[in-house]
């Protein structure tokens, strides 16, 4: 085999997907079969669309029935808020919305298109140890199928698409742990108030939600918070959901409809009097699928590339999901790790981290923004006022759009990390 792909995501089925097209001899494995849900903002903007245009799968997508989304609100710790459209932010946008699409849709497209494309796909398959040749480089993996009987697969290279916890980022010694460790609680909920074409982002003083449409009256909502709070659900992610909510007033009682509607026909009252206490959360059957749990963020890999191995994706770093990019990065990466890959694979021989080294600089040149913007926002918000302040500036003096765009990937990061837009943003 020439490429052994660990992971059936974005990142995993797009590298699989164009190498395989390139002619390559590709293998790709995932513990999961599909279509699978995964916990995710489940949110494209227009750049994403673009790369699954250039896959080849857009069409299916967009036959899926998703939700177009138009841009991005951003409500601050104390109430300013700001509304970015992607279609005012200039750059060069492939269309003026983006999609909210489900992960089970997305991810299955992208993997049978890898399979039709000719990469061999192993699912229920999970990687537990690299294979080293006598160099010590990286040569394969080794697992276990859904029965627990155990496999292997022998390759030139391995790609490590394998998420934020990495086998093989730990596996090669590659893996870190930032500072800033949050945690996302996921829900997909029906009937939330006020829902539209607009992403929301409402941040608090201990973490923030996150409200995109997905299509047929369902949304995304997604609770993110610091790791040591997250560690208060104790088994019970539903039950910290909704107590999390709690501290966002305003996307609780628009998320827990059914309660609203309870407390306008006066049955909470009635509840109240009869029992002598507050109301049941009756909302909670809005739920239309379980809460997933994911996190801690602030992963990044000490390098991207060793001797036999390549990581794409979350696998080689995701910093927060705030921005919502992703998908978005997890695509681009696929691309760039292709052509580095297609490159490498053209020549006999081991294929080392130094072969790869076109790989890690075209990620700098990608991503080195993309970087430093998503950890001006992260550490942002820990300084609430300062924060909202922020916000309430972007908006008043019409730079909201600029930020999007550029978070959205089709505007240059450089736009917003210069002195001139960062001293508007702030005095």
């Amino acid at each position: 085999m020439d490429v052994l792909v660990i992971g059936g995501g974005p990142a995993g089925s797009g590298t699989a997907l164009r190498l395989s097209r390139l002619g390559h001899r590709v293998a790709l494995i995932d513990r999961d079969h599909f279509p699978r849900d995964k916990p995710c903002s489940e949110y494209m903007s227009p750049e994403t669309v673009r790369q699954l245009d250039a896959l080849g799968v857009l069409d299916a997508i967009d036959q899926a029935g998703g939700a177009p989304l138009d841009g991005t609100r951003v409500v601050g710790p104390c109430g300013s808020a700001l509304v970015g459209r992607f279609a005012n932010a200039g750059g060069t946008p492939f269309r003026a919305t983006g999609i909210g699409l489900k992960r089970t849709i997305l991810d299955a497209t992208l993997l049978h298109a890898a399979r039709d494309a000719g990469a061999q796909v192993y699912e229920g398959m999970t990687a537990r140890e690299l294979s080293r040749d006598g160099a010590g480089a990286i040569c394969g993996m080794r697992g276990t199928d859904a029965h627990g009987e155990p496999f292997a697969i022998s390759a030139r290279v391995v790609v490590g698409a394998d998420g934020i916890g990495s086998m093989v980022a730990r596996r090669a010694g590659l893996h870190r742990r930032g500072r800033l460790r949050r945690v996302a609680f996921v829900a997909h909920v029906a009937g939330v108030e006020g829902l539209s074409s607009t992403t929301e982002l409402h941040v608090g003083r201990n973490g923030y939600v996150g409200i995109n449409a997905l299509g047929g009256g369902v949304a995304n909502v997604a609770v993110v918070v610091p790791a040591e709070i997250a560690a208060a659900a104790r088994g019970d992610a539903t039950g910290f959901f909704w107590k999390q909510l709690e501290n966002f007033p305003a996307v609780r009682d628009r998320v827990d409809a059914t309660l609203a509607l309870s407390a306008a026909r006066g049955l909470r009252a009635s509840h109240e009097a009869n029992t002598g206490g507050p109301s049941l959360r009756s909302g909670r059957g809005n739920l239309v699928r379980p809460v997933l749990v994911t996190g801690p963020f602030d992963a990044m890999s000490r390098r991207s590339t060793i001797d036999g191995a390549l990581l794409v994706g979350d696998a080689a770093d995701f910093f927060d999901p705030f921005t919502g990019e992703g998908i978005c990065s997890a695509l681009r990466g696929a691309a760039l790790a292709a052509d580095a890959l297609d490159e490498a694979l053209q020549c006999s021989g081991p294929i080392t981290a130094h072969r790869l080294r076109g790989y890690r600089a075209a990620r700098r040149r990608a991503f080195l923004g993309k970087w430093i913007v998503e950890r001006m926002i992260g550490y942002g918000m820990l300084a609430p006022a300062l924060f909202d302040r922020a916000i309430e500036r972007l908006d008043r003096r019409g730079m909201a759009d600029t930020l999007i765009g550029v978070t959205g990937h089709f505007v240059s990061p450089w736009r917003v990390i210069n002195p001139g837009y960062l001293a508007r943003m702030v005095w």
